[in-house]
């Protein structure tokens, strides 16, 4: 493919400029202007830029009569400018894929890329490299609009890494949603959590709310199992470092694949396996049932109503 690059800085008026990584060293200035730069002048001129430039355009002029075919620019295609690489495209494709370029530089229709033609899009390309308009390149001209594409690469980085996040929860979000929480629960607002005031989260006790929810008691140990894995230091309270370090172990333990984010497939599957364990815990804490008594012939009648489904419990301070 290298001839695809020489083709674009020969004839399609493509800047070449080195990419670099977001926060190099000073930049590397690009072979083209290091081997131009003979005697180490720190500048190029016009004549030595287009004279450079303009080598493939001669390689491909055969005939040497100034000005290409579309069967010289189809060497393009053929060794050693390109070659066939596993899983890539063949000769013809290479071809097919030439034929569009030929058109758009031959731009007045002549069935033939002319020298001037050849030639328009590499002094244009001097002009926006030859910032001053003294019709050499400098060092410092060159330096500077690499720095420039370089930020705009890093703006264009940042702007893809924003609307790959969006939706993603980071470490910092998920600790700042706990202790938004948390607030809410500090009722007296002395910065921690007192056994009384995270007990809220078991619901109320009776009423028409405990409707269709499991029975207080249960609830309340719930509560109390939850309370107690984030209080470490089992002193009754649950300040902000305990918070915040049961939001970094649920982190640690829902970010799968590591990558510092939770995506909504990861808190799903979370959300799940805390289900299942809350489950297995009910299943602990529910009194045992009493045994079944005998059947007993009873006369026909209605079929009991099926019942109701228990809500889920609240899991505390997430």
């Amino acid at each position: 493919m290298r001839a695809i690059v020489v083709l674009s800085c020969l004839l399609l008026a493509t800047p070449v400029l080195a990419q670099t990584p977001a926060n190099p060293p000073p930049l590397p200035l690009p072979p083209w202007f290091v081997e131009l730069d003979t005697a180490k002048k720190g500048e190029v001129s016009r004549a030595d830029f287009l004279k450079y430039r303009m080598k493939s355009f001669d390689d491909l002029d055969a005939n040497k009569d100034g000005k290409i075919s579309l069967e010289e620019f189809l060497k393009l295609a053929e060794p050693p400018h390109m070659t066939d690489t596993p899983g890539g495209p063949n000769l013809e494709e290479r071809r097919n894929r030439l034929r569009p370029a030929f058109q758009n530089l031959d731009t007045n229709g002549s069935g033939f890329i002319e020298r001037a033609e050849a030639e328009a899009p590499i002094q244009m390309e001097f002009n926006q490299l030859d910032t001053d308009r003294d019709n050499k390149i400098t060092e410092a001209e060159l330096r500077l609009i690499m720095q420039r594409a370089q930020q705009r690469q890093e703006i264009e980085r940042q702007q893809v890494e924003a609307e790959r996040r969006k939706g993603l929860v980071a470490l910092n979000d998920l600790i700042d949603m706990q202790m938004r929480d948390a607030d809410k629960l500090d009722k007296n607002n002395d910065g921690k959590i007192s056994q009384q005031e995270y007990l809220v989260l078991a619901g109320p006790a009776d009423g028409p709310q405990s409707q269709g929810l499991l029975p207080f008691d249960i609830r309340k140990q719930l509560t109390l199992i939850k309370f107690q894995a984030i209080d470490t230091n089992k002193d009754g309270i649950i300040d902000r470092p305990e918070l915040t370090a049961y939001a970094v172990k649920e982190f640690l333990e829902t970010d799968t694949n590591k990558d510092r984010f939770l995506d909504q497939e990861e808190v799903k599957k979370f959300q799940e396996a805390e289900a299942a364990k809350i489950q297995e815990l009910i299943k602990k804490l529910a009194p045992a049932a009493p045994p079944k008594p005998a059947p007993q012939p009873q006369p026909q009648r209605a079929p009991a109503p099926a019942p109701v489904a228990p809500s889920p419990v609240p899991q505390g301070t997430r």
